[in-house]
């Protein structure tokens, strides 16, 4: 008797790479960046509520990550608004398949119309697809990209771009930020990366020098057993 073959399917409603990476990615290195800036917030995954009504599915969004100057630095559980005194300055949101049209329909709206954001981004981890609109006489204009596609976000002063890389062990094409000038923000392991790489070369550099500083005392010994001391 033949043994049956069981095969699975492989799930169609799995985001990869992981959104919660793609947070991590976008959000932590802003934190990094600005570490000794306290007037700056950075959000996500959490509720920005824009209505005294918050009926359900009405008056509030939950952008996967938002940013607002001149604020305070400090937790929160969510961002109200008319408590804060204003909205975000830039949302980002992770488009996925199930929910893309509504996120470039409807929210999108919302946050032009309602939020009022400067600047709003989208992309999708899967297609890579990345679009940007600000904000222009109350209405989304698109953000063109530049000759290496990147998108330039003026509320920060900051380049978006998409990078191919590993990033906590899952390799893909991700979304980042980066300087004017092309530099991407560290994540905090690239940092440490970086800060063991200089200590590397600095121990490399401090055993070269004691090194040459040894051949030439051995030199000069040699020379002074040959011709005596060194004239003064």
């Amino acid at each position: 008797m033949e043994e049956a073959i069981v095969t699975h399917a492989v799930p169609t409603d799995i985001e990869w790479p992981p959104n919660v990476l793609q947070f991590d990615l976008l959000r932590f290195p802003l934190l990094f960046h600005w570490k000794d800036r306290s007037d700056v917030f950075v959000g996500g995954n959490m509720f920005v509520y824009f209505s005294l009504e918050q009926i359900k599915n009405q008056g509030f969004r939950g952008p996967e990550v938002f940013i607002v100057l001149g604020t305070t630095r400090r937790a929160r559980k969510s961002w109200v608004v008319w408590q804060e005194g204003k909205g975000p300055d830039v949302v980002i949101e992770l488009l996925s398949d199930s929910i893309a049209e509504k996120d470039k329909g409807e929210k999108k709206l919302i946050y032009q119309n309602q939020l009022r954001v400067p600047e709003y981004f989208g992309f999708h981890p899967i297609s890579t697809e990345l679009a940007g609109f600000a904000l222009r006489d109350g209405i989304y204009e698109p953000i063109e990209p530049d000759a290496e596609g990147r998108l330039l976000n003026r509320q920060l002063g900051l380049m978006l771009t998409k990078w191919e890389g590993e990033y906590q062990g899952v390799q893909a094409c991700w979304l980042r930020w980066a300087t004017l000038e092309g530099t991407l923000l560290q994540t905090s392991e690239e940092a440490a990366e970086q800060e063991r790489q200089k200590a590397e070369e600095a121990r490399r550099k401090a055993e070269e020098a004691i090194q040459e500083a040894a051949e030439l005392k051995a030199l000069l010994a040699r020379y002074r057993e040959r011709f005596g001391e060194l004239p003064e």
